[in-house]
């Protein structure tokens, strides 16, 4: 199951972000990578940098390699609608970041672990694929066993009130995917149609 596992400080730092964790170092070093940090002259970013910028955010923060986000993109691509938003939508689908959101785990990483070790239920039926797909009125919760693990239960949060496109009953530890999401619902800094423009070259 391929994943990025390479420094989350160096891609946060990069588009000086916290895409990858907490971002707690950008304040002490907010410079982007390399050897000659600040100092280093750095030209202005073309047309096609900034779609590449934006396409690589996208991904470092669901969690995506090229491969699954291209096939993600023709699907929003396939869909009615506003491509970019349908792509956004379609990333906020995935189950682990819909279990990150329901406040089941603090982040996506945590989230993706939950889900491939076989904690995760949809519709009362074990799934421990990441990448699996939601569809509005899909029931996600902790399977019996895992309700009773404290390492599991002592990272549920709590849903964020503001992701209205979810439902999230902590005395039952189960949540509803209820919609896709309005693009606005969703706060990720990520401006899509630049990669609609990277992948209609």
């Amino acid at each position: 199951m391929a994943r990025y596992t390479g420094p989350k400080t160096k891609i946060s730092r990069i588009f000086g972000e916290p895409i990858l964790g907490n971002g707690k170092w950008l304040g002490k070093n907010s410079n982007p990578p390399g050897q000659h940090g600040a100092a280093r002259k750095r030209k202005t970013l073309g047309e096609f940098a900034l779609q590449l910028r934006e396409k690589q955010k996208a991904k470092y923060t669901y969690g995506v390699l090229e491969k699954q986000f291209r096939k993600t993109f023709e699907e929003a691509a396939r869909i009615k609608g506003v491509t970019g938003e349908n792509l956004m939508r379609l990333l906020e689908a995935r189950l682990d970041n819909a279990v990150f959101r329901m406040g089941i785990a603090p982040s996506r990483p945590a989230a993706r672990q939950l889900v491939s070790h076989k904690h995760i239920m949809v519709n009362g039926v074990i799934v421990n694929v990441p990448s699996f797909s939601l569809k509005p009125g899909d029931v996600v919760e902790l399977k019996d066993k895992s309700r009773e693990n404290t390492s599991v239960t002592s990272m549920i949060k709590g849903k964020n009130p503001k992701f209205n496109w979810l439902d999230w009953n902590e005395t039952e530890m189960k949540g509803t995917f209820i919609a896709y999401p309005e693009r606005e619902s969703i706060p990720e800094n990520i401006k899509e149609q630049l990669v609609v423009e990277l992948y209609s070259k």
